[in-house]
């Protein structure tokens, strides 16, 4: 429904894998996997637990304008070697999305974050390593959500091979434990070739599907995705043997909506940062009273979050 959103890249022919979901890991590397494309450089220890809110503390911002920390990695991203092609390549927590995950993010990814574009994958899976890392981390939180990388399950890929897909799912659901207890599993969805991103929120327990999109409609635009969730849900449950007692029932969730085309990756991301704020396993339907319209100034806290866990990680 748009032009390209950054999701894919055109890299040079010397990083170009067969595989892009898990290229060849850099041989040089040391510290807590974030490296250049030769060199490495560790990151600060990270504190489990700490608040969302609290992240973002002194960091002056005004709505539309950019702020001291944007204004900072910027210009540490302008005097780097990224703005000459170069890379940088993290690997994630094995508890982001229940097993190794590796990112690669270059120019075109923190040209997104600074000129407010629509969003790419690299972006909301780093934003989704922030909160693992600031909110989740060493709480009872990851047993209540978990993320679902959206590299693996996306329209074209459902498309192209929705048996795998759905197996994907499924070994994601089995890596997290019985999925007895109500818990969230959010799926960050995009359309297909750098399309429109919605937010799938899924509770295994209790056979509940979120669907949260921040432009009208609902998950009947995405019939092959709706169908491939439903399917890995049946299988899960089929493998550990619990009792199918009630059909898999789909919500609506009426929740906030962009006014623009460029917008909806950042929705997703704001989405998934209220619920855990919140600590709400269950979304309200016409979605959370502290939160029925988001401003620019809700999305800027996120990219400045985001820009400020960059820095400390130091992964320019």
């Amino acid at each position: 429904m748009r032009d390209a959103v950054g999701s894919f890249v055109g890299w040079p022919s010397d990083l170009i894998f067969p595989d892009a979901e898990t290229p060849t890991r850099p041989t040089h590397k040391v510290g807590k996997g974030i490296s250049r494309r030769i060199e490495s450089v560790a990151s600060q220890k990270e504190v489990p637990g700490r608040k969302l809110k609290s992240a973002a503390k002194d960091i002056p911002t005004t709505s539309g304008t950019k702020s001291q920390i944007m204004m900072r990695l910027e210009k540490m991203v302008d005097e780097s070697d990224i703005m000459h092609g170069a890379i940088r390549s993290i690997d994630f927590d094995e508890g982001v999305f229940g097993a190794a995950h590796f990112e690669i993010i270059a120019k075109e990814d923190f040209q997104q974050l600074f000129e407010h574009t629509e969003l790419g994958i690299a972006v909301i899976h780093t934003y989704i390593w922030y909160m693992y890392v600031t909110l989740m981390r060493g709480t009872e939180l990851c047993n209540r959500f978990n993320f679902i990388a959206a590299s693996r399950i996306n329209a074209t890929l459902i498309t192209n091979n929705p048996t795998s897909v759905k197996n994907d799912l499924v070994d994601r659901f089995m890596a997290a434990g019985d999925n007895t207890t109500p818990s969230l599993y959010f799926l960050p969805f995009n359309s297909g070739n750098g399309g429109h991103w919605v937010l799938v929120a899924m509770d295994l327990s209790r056979l509940i599907v979120y669907y949260l999109d921040s432009l009208s409609g609902d998950w009947s635009k995405y019939l092959n995705m709706k169908k491939t969730v439903d399917a890995a849900i049946i299988k899960f449950r089929s493998k550990k043997n619990y009792r199918n007692r009630k059909d898999i029932t789909w919500i609506r969730v009426q929740c906030p909506q962009q006014n623009n085309s460029v917008d909806c990756g950042f929705f997703v991301m704001r989405f998934m940062r209220d619920i855990i704020a919140l600590n709400r396993i269950d979304i309200p339907k016409m979605y959370f009273e502290e939160y029925k319209s988001y401003s620019r100034a809700n999305l800027d806290e996120i990219k400045d979050e985001l820009c400020q866990f960059i820095v400390d990680q130091r992964i320019i």
